[in-house]
């Protein structure tokens, strides 16, 4: 099915230049997180870990950037699992060499640093330029919609049942 006829599940779109303009735009948010998400994958793929690892590590180092301690309930809050689940994949990311623990503090190692730059820093610089070439406008334009958008998603609707 084509992304035009899928699209029209979604969203009914009619002729009103405005709607016609609305769906335009999501379904290019739409191919943009198909995208993201296929990137998301084959780093993964090429670092050998899952999900929840390459979170972990990608906490730590903004955490390690801002110079801010991690122990193990805050990282566990932040998997949304069992402290004893986090246990467990911080020890397989520290026999993996990614990790140290000291105490109850996790923290990121220079390789497991240098790796994840290796393996992400390209395609964040693309990224970078493709936002560099906006205007001032187009930039605060952008990020006042992305910041309705995720209001807009952010939150759990009732689920209304259909009769």
């Amino acid at each position: 099915m084509s992304e035009e006829l899928s699209s029209r599940y979604w969203y009914e779109t009619g002729d009103d230049a405005e709607r016609l303009r609305s769906v335009a735009i999501l379904q290019a948010m739409r191919a943009y997180r198909a995208g993201e998400a296929a990137m998301r994958r084959r780093t993964r793929d090429s670092m050998s870990m899952g999900e929840n690892d390459l979170l972990v590590l990608r906490y730590l180092l903004k955490a390690k950037q801002q110079q801010s301690a991690v122990a193990m309930p805050e990282l566990a809050a932040y998997l949304a699992v069992s402290t004893s689940a986090a246990r467990a994949l911080v020890a397989r990311l520290e026999r993996s060499g990614h990790l140290v623990v000291e105490g109850d503090e996790v923290r990121t190692t220079v390789e497991s640093d240098a790796e994840v730059r290796a393996t992400l820093g390209r395609m964040h610089e693309r990224m970078l330029e493709a936002a560099g070439g906006m205007t001032p406008d187009e930039g605060r334009a952008v990020v006042a919609f992305l910041g309705r958008m995720l209001d807009a998603v952010d939150r759990i609707d009732a689920h209304d049942s259909v009769h």
